[in-house]
């Protein structure tokens, strides 16, 4: 069932917005105004800035996370480094920063933040045949790596470079397994 409340309604509007324009550098009466309503609304039904763009966060992760049971890891990745997504990652660093950091507002960011997708990795895993045993570790791996790729494109928008690290760390992933099945 698709929520059409108001407050998801603004959500999706905020996670669009901000995928062409930004938004962690944007002040709460900005980001109204880019979306065509007001602050008072943003506050009403975020809280604050940071309550409005840890819900875009946590929102666009939980649609990757869903993306992933439907793509091939290799696709999975090109969707994830997609330019439509690029201010939505950069926006998941910042937040993840001033989390870490103890920004009021963004240390609730960081609940799930590893642990909600570890679940969704261990099921591919386990659907490429890894063993039950291996699967956290390697789930954990995968996570930590995508990630700091992540990290590299945001920062210094070199795609080659990435997706050819990437590339390297799957055929390192997939030699190793098949070399353990012998």
């Amino acid at each position: 069932m698709i929520d059409t409340s108001p407050r998801a309604q603004l959500l999706d509007a905020a996670i669009d917005h901000i995928a062409h324009h930004g938004g962690a550098g944007k002040s709460l009466r900005a980001l109204a105004a880019g979306l065509g309503t007001s602050h008072r609304m943003l506050i009403y039904h975020f809280g604050s800035k940071e309550g409005l763009l840890t819900a875009v966060a946590r929102e666009v992760e939980a649609r990757q996370r869903a993306a992933l049971a439907d793509l091939d890891p290799a696709d999975f990745w090109h969707r994830l480094t997609a330019d439509d997504l690029r201010a939505n990652e950069k926006l998941f660093f910042q937040l993840y920063g001033q989390a870490l950091g103890g920004t009021p507002g963004t240390t609730g960011f960081l609940d799930g933040v590893i642990q909600d997708w570890l679940g969704p990795i261990e099921e591919l895993l386990a659907e490429r045949g890894v063993p039950e045993a291996d699967r956290p570790a390697h789930a954990r791996l995968g996570l930590a790596v995508t990630r700091g790729l992540l990290l590299d494109l945001v920062t210094t928008g070199d795609r080659e470079a990435v997706d050819a690290a990437m590339a390297k760390f799957q055929a390192l992933f997939d030699r190793a397994f098949t070399e353990s099945e012998h």
